[in-house]
């Protein structure tokens, strides 16, 4: 059985052929697994579940596997593995230029494959490659990081993008505690080329919107100016009542 806490895998590909063999063989690697034959079925999965990498076929019907990948990019999103049967290297250039952090020709081995999975998943952060923490709550949300979600007690839900959610899941890890830009940028960025302070601060003020009454006069979530934020609110594990 594979561990609950394994890192999961969403492989992106039409050709059922490909991609349920490539699924059954990083189960018995012990990794989870998640399929989808198109970019729709991606998103859907991307939405719903928390997904450590996406493995990416680039030739696909509708929206190709490049704007897949480019919008994954300018969402924070996991790392990218392409996967292409194109002799000309062009396609795979426009990938890596996009943001992918592999690629792999088809047809391969699905050792190598293997190799550059773990590969990529080292290069990550913890907090990247690392199943989230549990079900948590504060300041009357109800934190559900393997959902990328939040449900406030008087009945509101807000989905989180997976940037936010990884944020969010460190500030309540680390609560009343002053967290500087670089520590976030450290703890949350993928990819060299987004460290920039910019960055963090967008994600936060996204954060503030989501979470906050009024997130121009933020409560929850404050400014240490000089120092970088913190989170103000207790955080404990969801209560029984809240669950049941």
């Amino acid at each position: 059985m594979t561990d609950p806490i394994a890192p999961q895998i969403l492989i992106v590909d039409d050709a059922r052929d490909i991609r349920e063999p490539l699924g059954q063989y990083l189960r018995k690697q012990g990794f989870r697994t998640r399929l989808a034959a198109n970019a729709v079925e991606a998103r859907e999965i991307l939405a719903e579940a928390g997904i450590h990498m996406v493995v990416l076929d680039i030739m696909m019907p509708g929206e190709d596997g490049l704007s897949l990948c480019r919008w994954l990019v300018a969402h924070d999103g996991p790392p990218v593995l392409l996967l292409t049967a194109m002799a000309d290297e062009t396609d795979r250039i426009v990938g890596l230029e996009l943001g992918a952090d592999d690629y792999l020709v088809k047809p391969f081995n699905p050792r190598e494959l293997l190799a550059r999975v773990r590969a990529i998943l080292r290069r990550a952060p913890p907090e990247v490659a690392a199943p989230p923490s549990g079900r948590r709550v504060f300041a009357g949300w109800l934190h559900d990081p393997d959902a990328l979600s939040l449900a406030h007690e008087d009945g509101r839900r807000v989905d989180l993008t997976s940037a936010e959610n990884r944020l969010l899941g460190i500030f309540l890890d680390q609560p009343r505690h002053v967290m500087s830009r670089a520590t976030l940028l450290d703890l949350t960025a993928g990819r060299e080329a987004k460290a920039y302070d910019r960055a963090i601060d967008n994600q936060i003020s996204r954060l503030r919107r989501k979470i906050e009454d009024d997130p121009k006069k933020p409560q929850i979530l404050v400014t240490e100016w000089g120092g970088g934020y913190r989170l103000v609110a207790e955080v404990a594990p969801e209560g029984p009542e809240r669950g049941a």
